[in-house]
Order: C-alpha cells, then sequence, then structure tokens
C-alpha cells in the first residue's frame, strides 16, 4: 500500500519543511514549498548554492534538499529570498497550479495561486491544516484536475477529493471556506485528507452550505456516498474529474502560445535537478514552473533555447520521459536498493518512451507513485517485481 492511499493514521503528521526537517540516512532534508510550482531567477540560484547532491522536485511541484549542514543557515536564507514567508504556514502552503497558467485557456490561474497563497498564510486557523492537504487550481487543461487534491478551483466550480461541485463564480474564498470545513469536520481525528473522511466531499460539502454558500450553487443531488450530482461541467472537464487522462499530455516538448511566444517543458531525469542545471535555467530569467511531473516549464519565451548537453530532456519520444523513482538507498534507510542508480540502467537500455509511467521504488511504501495507470518496478530485496496500477 502506498503511503498516499494509507488512511490509517497511527502518527502524528510529519511532513518535513524548511524549518522542520526530516533526519533521512544522508542527514538532515529540507522541503520548500512552492505555489503552483512558481519559482523565480533568483530563488533558483539561491537553491543551487545549498545542493550539491542536487534539488529533488517532487510530486507537488515542490523540492527537496539533501543533507543540509546547517537547518538553522538554511531556513534563514530561504526566509530572505521569498522562498519561507511565513513559519507558522510553511507546511501547509501545497498548492499545485496547471503550469501554463491559464496561456491556452484563458482562464489565468497564476494570480488565483498568489492570492490563496497570501490568504491562507494570513488565516492563523488554517495553520492547523495537516500537511499532505492538498490545493490545486486548473487552468481547464484538465492536468491537475485529475490530480486528486484535496480541493480543486475549476473555471465553473470545484472538485472535493475529485468529486466535482458546481459553483459559478467560484474563487479563492471557497477553497479557503472549504479548508476550514475540513478542519471542523476532522474535529480531533486523525484524517489528514478529505478522502480520509467517511463520505468527505459530501460532509465539507453540506458544512460548506450550513457556513452561508448559498445552496443553490451545490448539486441537487449527490452530496450522499457517490457525490457526483449534476455537476454542470462539460464532458472533457467531467471525465478529468474523477481522474481520467488529462488534456494536456505530461511531458517534453514545446507549445506555441496565442501571443506568438512559445514555452518549452523539459523532463529532469529521475527529479533531480542539478546545480548546474538550476543555474541555466536561472541565465535564462524568464518565469519558471516546477510541475508535478518533475518536469521544469520555461515560460514566455521568444523561441526555446537550445539545452543541448545540459542533461534536461526536451525530446519528447526520450526514454527518460515517464520514468521516476524514489530516492533509493543511500539516502533513505528503509530502501532496499540503489533505486537512482538501477532505473537509470534501465533508462539506458530503451530507445524511446515507455508506454506508461514507470516508477522505481526501493520498498512497499512506494513513496513518489504517480497518479493514474503506472508501471512500479518495486524493490524486494532480490531484485525488482514489476506490478501494474
Amino acid at each position: 500500500m502506498s503511503i498516499a492511499d494509507f488512511s490509517g493514521r497511527l502518527r502524528p503528521d510529519a511532513c518535513p519543511g524548511a524549518l522542520q526537517t526530516h533526519a533521512a540516512a544522508d542527514g538532515p532534508l529540507a522541503r520548500i514549498r512552492l505555489p503552483g510550482g512558481a519559482i523565480t531567477p533568483a530563488q533558483l540560484r539561491e537553491l543551487a548554492a545549498f545542493c550539491t547532491s542536487g534539488i529533488e522536485l517532487t510530486s507537488r511541484a515542490n523540492v527537496q534538499v539533501r543533507a543540509v549542514e546547517s537547518p538553522a543557515a538554511f531556513a534563514g536564507r530561504m526566509a530572505e529570498v521569498g522562498l519561507l514567508p511565513s513559519p507558522t504556514h510553511e507546511r501547509v502552503r501545497n498548492i499545485v497550479a496547471s503550469p501554463l497558467g491559464g496561456r491556452l485557456t484563458g482562464f489565468a490561474t497564476h494570480p488565483l495561486v498568489e492570492e490563496l497563497d497570501r490568504a491562507l498564510c494570513g488565516d492563523p486557523a488554517l495553520a492547523g491544516l495537516p500537511g499532505r492537504f492538498l490545493f490545486a487550481l486548473d487552468d481547464g487543461t484538465g492536468d491537475v484536475a485529475s490530480l486528486g487534491a484535496d480541493v480543486t478551483l475549476v473555471e465553473d466550480g470545484i472538485l472535493l477529493a475529485g468529486t466535482p461541485f458546481a459553483i459559478p463564480g467560484a474563487g479563492v474564498d471557497i477553497l479557503l471556506a472549504a479548508a476550514r470545513a475540513f478542519l471542523a469536520e476532522r474535529g480531533d481525528g486523525g484524517a489528514w485528507r478529505i478522502a480520509e473522511l467517511p463520505d468527505g466531499p459530501a460532509r465539507v460539502a453540506n458544512r460548506l452550505t450550513a457556513t452561508g454558500l448559498p445552496a443553490a450553487h451545490l448539486p441537487a443531488t449527490g452530496l450522499g456516498s457517490t457525490g457526483l450530482g449534476s455537476t454542470g461541467f462539460g464532458p472533457e472537464r467531467a471525465r478529468a474529474a474523477v481522474g481520467a487522462a488529462p488534456v494536456r499530455a505530461r511531458g517534453a516538448g514545446v507549445v506555441a502560445l496565442p501571443d506568438g511566444r512559445v514555452a518549452v517543458e523539459a523532463v529532469v531525469p529521475l527529479g533531480r535537478l542539478t546545480a548546474a542545471q538550476a543555474r541555466l535555467l536561472a541565465a535564462l530569467d524568464v518565469p519558471v514552473r516546477l510541475t508535478p511531473w518533475r518536469t521544469v516549464v520555461l515560460l514566455d519565451l521568444a523561441e526555446a533555447p537550445d539545452l543541448t548537453g545540459s542533461g534536461l530532456v526536451t525530446d519528447p519520444d526520450s526514454p527518460w520521459t515517464g520514468v521516476s523513482a524514489c530516492t533509493g538507498s543511500p539516502g533513505c534507510a528503509k530502501s532496499l536498493a540503489d533505486v537512482q542508480h538501477d532505473a537509470a540502467q534501465w533508462v539506458a537500455t530503451r530507445e524511446r518512451r515507455p508506454d506508461l509511467p514507470v516508477h522505481w521504488v526501493g520498498c512497499e511504501r512506494r513513496c513518489g507513485l504517480p497518479k493514474g495507470r503506472v508501471i512500479e518496478m518495486v524493490a524486494t530485496g532480490d531484485g525488482y517485481q514489476e506490478r501494474q496500477k
């Protein structure tokens, strides 16, 4: 069973941050939240200065730095460059967003991400959210609507743990209200996610109604265990909402933007961005978005840069596309194998991208498992066992 799927919470939330690091086998591990995956060139350069072993990209478009020599000095510097704006809320700033931010659809999500982050950090009660609680803002491509976030904003409503509710004109205030409703329904229980509450989406939706959201904005039916009801979503949005393949293909390549500029999505092999790669991206001096698929999106370019020799992959058919891995040994004491090395060796034997995403893990915890259909390569201590999720 994946940690991400485990609902029998028997221990307190210990998600790492910049102030609360994790004692990994290779030293203190710090995690920096990047709402919407947004990071500035200056912030990239600062991270590069601390990451001799590389910057790890996470499945929530955040970053991790391993073997931090001085956690206190690291946290102080991150605060100075704007990557730690709230010591009380740092571990609850879990916000993913469509990396193109509405450039292809017209529903601009990046300003809403910034608004949500400010409002979240400004509400003392929401500091009590578990570190696994996740917000998402989808620009209409369906890419992050399919990730199963606790609360997802789409142009014509919200999703609660993947269950859609039509709320015309929904905005950041609804996302915050849903988070407060979750805390009220959670009470003193151990649930970290809406999906871990029995009938969680229905309970949160009903509490939203009871606390002032007009009842007419919610489906007239479907507030029971099924929760679907009459959503008002279009067919593509509804399919994305319940976990079907997103409209935007994840991977690598160049995207032409309506204004004549381009965006470039580059795969970061096994989600490890080197210090040299971080400095290269910073030198381009354009908006950068990290994604939940451990890729980097460069926005608003006059033309695609030449990344040949950088190790970043822009060929959509590259065998690196769709391949991910947990940390493995020696960084994780629970791992039964050097997963990163073994996954890289496997990729070296292939000529093209795999038909399905392939995720390599060092134990049954299966950390970092992507959403959707995935081939899992699970270390057993006696080789790898191949499974299909």
